[in-house]
């Protein structure tokens, strides 16, 4: 089977809904940034290869977050923004990505970048220019933090509202769902889905199905960020491919983080035949070291995925995400042509 001839992933249309703004930084980029502002890094950012994580325990969350945060210290300037934006846009194209919504809180770059509405001004721009650019269609998730007052999350909603005509496509929540229940955020979630804006909050990654119900029930969630979890569920499963509610699974993060142990345990097969769609995402690829062609890389190799399944999971993607008619006519085009062609 290995030695058979295969289509080529990175020439696969798709589309990428689950990418962190700070994890999407190519690692030469961070070693380079944290030079210019004389940030020291640990090892484990230095030394190009991913580090060892396990988030399941608290404390390997706790070192996740520490890693993370600091990559996010060394972006401070307008420029800097540009160029991660810029180099995320180049990466995605480059692996066949015709469609990329980059999730951002901008509480975290406010205080560098002369506050919130600055900051997500910034960004703004920093995706619009890399959008002509390149030629990648991009839009923005904000996101705000379950750490974090529910208040600061309605604040966040609003604001992404009054972008939605500047590439704000949806409202995110992010970060250890251990903590701080979907319910305080629903909030938040009506005055963004009211401003028309989709409803992506993560769920059932650290925690089981319960936590994918309650995006569904309490935050009515369009998309689920993750949701693998939700395969411990057959009558969850049912809901979701009923409701056609689209998971962002994001395979080489759920090794990484220790979610699941090994490739093979990440369950692609049980929601894909359940019916649930799926959207693959590199989720942050500056900590787990892979990018959006390596998930279709890893359902192949490690799920036996065909060629007309994969091109199954890109038309998913493509349908779940917040792309205008005439960009997925385009993609879902283009997805036929890729498996039309010959092998080889």
């Amino acid at each position: 089977m290995e030695h058979l001839p295969h289509r080529d992933l990175s020439l696969l249309p798709k589309a990428h809904l689950h990418l962190h703004f700070t994890g999407s930084m190519r690692p030469s980029t961070l070693i380079e940034l944290a030079d210019k502002y004389g940030v020291h890094l640990p090892e484990a950012l230095k030394s190009g290869t991913p580090p060892k994580l396990r988030a399941t325990d608290e404390r390997g969350w706790f070192r996740f977050q520490r890693l993370y945060d600091m990559a996010r210290s060394c972006l401070r300037e307008p420029e800097d923004i540009q160029r991660l934006v810029r180099e995320a846009a180049q990466e995605d194209v480059r692996d066949g990505s015709g469609w990329l919504e980059l999730q951002v809180d901008p509480t975290s770059y406010a205080p560098l970048l002369g506050g919130l509405i600055p900051a997500l001004e910034i960004i703004l721009d920093a995706v619009d220019t890399a959008s002509r650019e390149t030629g990648l269609g991009m839009r923005v998730l904000v996101a705000a933090n379950r750490m974090k007052h529910p208040l600061e999350a309605r604040t966040l909603a609003r604001l992404a509202v009054r972008y939605a005509d500047r590439g704000v496509v949806g409202f995110g929540l992010s970060n250890d769902e251990r903590r701080g229940m979907a319910r305080d955020f629903d909030r938040a979630f009506a005055i963004a889905r009211e401003g028309g804006l989709l409803a992506a909050p993560h769920g059932g990654e650290l925690t089981g199905p319960s936590s994918v119900r309650d995006c569904l029930d309490d935050l009515r969630a369009a998309r689920v960020g993750h949701g693998v979890r939700a395969a411990e569920d057959p009558r969850l499963l049912r809901k979701l491919a009923e409701r056609g509610v689209t998971c962002e699974v994001c395979p080489a993060s759920n090794v990484a983080l220790g979610v699941y142990d090994k490739h093979e345990d990440v369950p692609l097969r049980t929601l894909f035949e359940a019916g649930v769609p799926m959207a693959l995402g590199a989720d942050d690829p500056l900590l787990f070291g892979s990018r959006l062609a390596a998930q279709y890389e890893i359902a192949r190799r490690h799920h036996a995925f065909t060629d007309a399944e994969l091109a199954e999971l890109a038309r998913q993607s493509v349908r779940g995400s917040a792309a205008p008619e005439d960009v997925r006519q385009k993609l879902l085009s283009g997805i036929d042509d890729w498996l039309a062609a010959p092998v080889g």
